[in-house]
């Protein structure tokens, strides 16, 4: 799903009676204590032990996150064989393409386990434990201490928890902070490094609709590829090496072929990324005209000059494929997220609940003295909002928009030891960590196309910040080039030994202090991320404010409403979500039903256009109605179907799970009319996007005929 999805509105949480099912991302080791009964009461079949048990194998054992929270991927072997989302496999299948081999264009399919590609870098994580560890935190906090003072002895006694948790083991243990710092869990994890891509279908098939399609529901795509864990003989993580051998889970996921209908209890177990749902109407507007704005505004013109770039050739296309959907899907979310909370009233709502808590606030001398500053301290954080402006333009401008600038900074420590230190072990370590990256930086990088967008954003940031926060290089730019972007930029690159690869080799071989300072390039680079420094030193001013009043203010929530149960904010940490499948009503006059066929392709179909090609063996097969064991009871082959189950980014490749604890989807985006989620619920509208697993198994025996995977399966008819 490429984004952050749906979401709770804790409006209705607050001021409801009971909890929506469909609404909430639980802990799963708080199910049994929080939601079995409720999910039972909608079909589930399976206790609160088979979904989640350290002592023995249960659901949770089947689900891991990767790349520490990017993604969500399921075990669906006894061999390590992984399944998530095509474009959470979107990097490695493009770092593995080439002219000749264009595994974004054709697929990729590992007929044997020698053929699986490997990936350095890339990790999936098992969550091994979890624990309450808030009352050894809050123990040691008083109403005495400044947010400083605070948030050091958290990190204090956090330190100390995760030590012990991990010691004498190869587990990593993390202490996070839910409920806006009023609670504090330890989730100890095991993760593996050796993950290697075994098969992915063409983007005809896995990204059908692209950019167009994104975040739409009727949707026809198979979006997924597959990975396999490997681990050394004795079944721990290790880096990649040949003498690796696959992964033996406690626990994988069975597949129903059985489909679903109507109504059917469906949940989703995963990781998602990050929601807001506790926060104010101070912070929603500033969302609104902003962040969301100055994201649009950025990245239409850095995807208008990388879709220009990527026309014109394969190779082309190739190098940037990436780089243009990662930008594209948050700059289509923005948009549709300032449509949904507009529609959906949100500001006002919140203010509604704010005047309901300062009412209960002030009713009582001793919460007043508590929580009566809460909602001030918030409302003064978002006044005088210049330096949020700025820190807004400089990440999207100037950190992530060209590459090269955060490329030459990595060469400031080498440039420190040649200035001071002069230690040659020490310059040859600053050396080599920024080599070892040239080859992979350089492979999928155009340095015109780059210089093309730092002088396009140069200038927006110039137009849009207070001059105050311009790094020093622009004063240059209106001196002497007259405020002409483009030539100055041109110059930077041209001038500067990180312009090609070739000329920051032949630094390497022999580095000196003075080329680096007389480098416009870095020099400029080092400008930048001083003005960055700046900027955040500013904005760090009301942070501890805003920091503080947000956690009074849901700390009182919490206790407003003690008799109801809270689920927290999504934080890459795993999550129960459960609710069932079903239709919605858009808008009037229209009723979208719950599942998508391949009939949807064909009536799609554009020929020529990239978005819609459908590949002809495809339609050969859909002419020959050759669906095999993977139609549904009617006859059709589905493709996607709808629940309500409450997910976001992080989530995508999540498993959706039966009554059974059989896999019956997976999870990949969430639906245009509710892109408000992350901020406010939508119980009627809000829904998760799935792609049918009997969709995916029918491209992987069908269309690819790798039926080695589909052999190593269990399959339940």
């Amino acid at each position: 799903m490429k984004r952050i999805l749906v979401l709770g509105a804790f409006l209705q949480i607050l001021m409801a009676g009971i909890v929506r099912a469909d609404e909430g991302m639980w802990l799963p080791a708080l199910v049994e204590k929080l939601n079995i009964n409720q999910m039972k009461d909608l079909g589930l079949a399976i206790s609160a032990d088979e979904i989640y048990n350290i002592n023995q194998s249960s659901l949770k054992d089947a689900v891991v996150s990767l790349d520490h929270g990017s993604c969500t991927a399921e075990l669906i072997s006894a061999e390590g064989l992984l399944l998530t989302n095509h474009h959470c496999g979107f990097d490695e299948i493009q770092q593995h393409s080439t002219v000749d081999h264009d595994y974004l264009r054709d697929g990729f399919w590992a007929k044997t386990k020698e053929e699986e590609l490997p990936n350095p870098g890339k990790s999936a994580s098992f969550l091994i434990n979890f624990e309450d560890v808030t009352s050894k935190i809050i123990s040691e906090l008083n109403d005495k201490m400044t947010e400083e003072e605070r948030s050091k002895k958290v990190r204090e006694i956090s330190s100390k928890i995760e030590r012990e948790a991990s010691a004498d083991t190869h587990y990593n243990a993390r202490v996070q902070s839910l409920y806006n710092d009023n609670k504090y869990y330890l989730f100890v994890y095991e993760t593996f490094r050796d993950i290697r891509l075994v098969g992915a279908p063409p983007q005809s098939i896995g990204k059908f609709g692209g950019d167009t399609d994104n975040w739409m529901w009727p949707r026809h795509t198979a979006d997924f590829s597959m990975f396999r864990i490997y681990c050394d003989k004795d079944g721990k993580p290790a880096d990649y090496s040949k003498d690796n051998v696959p992964y033996k889970p406690k626990h994988h996921l069975p597949i129903s072929l059985k489909g679903y209908k109507m109504d059917d209890f469906a949940m989703v177990m995963g990781y998602p990324g990050r929601t807001n749902r506790y926060k104010t109407s101070y912070g929603i507007n500033y969302t609104m005209n902003v962040t969301n704005p100055v994201r649009i505004k950025v990245r239409e013109e850095k995807l208008r000059i990388i879709k220009e770039y990527m026309r014109t050739s394969q190779k082309a296309k190739i190098m940037y494929s990436s780089k243009y959907a990662s930008s594209s899907n948050y700059y289509k979310y923005s948009i549709g997220q300032n449509k949904g909370l507009d529609n959906l009233n949100v500001i006002e709502k919140k203010k509604q609940l704010e005047d309901q808590f300062t009412k209960w606030v002030n009713a009582d001398q001793a919460r007043k003295a508590k929580y009566g500053q809460a909602l001030q301290l918030i409302s003064e954080s978002y006044q005088n909002l210049d330096d949020e402006i700025a820190s807004e333009y400089m990440m999207e401008a100037m950190v992530r928009g060209p590459e090269i600038f955060f490329f030459a900074y990595r060469t400031r420590p080498l440039y420190d030891a040649l200035k001071s230190d002069k230690k040659s072990e020490n310059i040859d370590l600053a050396s080599q960590r920024v080599k070892d990256g040239l080859d992979s930086f350089f492979k999928d990088y155009d340095p015109e196309t780059d210089q093309k967008i730092a002088a396009s954003l140069f200038k927006i940031y110039q137009e849009n910040v207070a001059p105050q926060y311009h790094p020093p290089f622009f004063r240059l730019i209106k001196t002497k080039y007259g405020n002409d972007f483009e030539k100055y930029t041109k110059e930077l690159y041209a001038k500067s030994v990180f312009g090609t690869q070739e000329k920051l080799i032949a630094f390497f071989e022999k580095p000196k202090a003075k080329t680096l300072e007389k480098d416009p390039l870095f020099q400029a680079s080092l400008e930048i991320f001083r003005m960055l420094s700046l900027i955040g030193n500013e904005t760090s001013k009301t942070t501890e404010a805003l920091e503080k009043g947000n956690r009074l203010f849901v700390g009182g929530l919490m206790e407003m409403e003690t008799g109801k149960n809270f689920y927290p904010d999504a934080n890459s940490s795993m999550r129960l979500t459960y609710g069932k499948v079903g239709d919605y009503i858009p808008r009037d006059g229209v009723k979208y039903k719950h599942y998508t066929t391949l009939n949807g392709y064909i009536e799609k179909e554009i020929p020529g256009d990239e978005e819609f090609s459908v590949p002809d063996k495809l339609k050969e097969l859909y002419e020959a109605r050759d669906f095999g064991r993977y139609a549904d009871k009617d006859g059709e082959l589905y493709t996607c179907f709808t629940t309500n189950n409450d997910i976001t980014g992080g989530n995508s490749g999540s498993p959706v799970i039966n009554a059974k604890g059989e896999l019956i989807g997976v999870a990949f985006d969430g639906n245009w009319e509710a892109m408000s989620g992350d901020l406010a619920f939508e119980n009627e509208i809000q829904k998760c996007i799935n792609v049918d697993i009997r969709f995916v198994l029918w491209v992987i025996d069908k269309m690819a005929g790798a039926n080695n995977l589909i052999d190593e399966m269990t399959i339940v008819n």
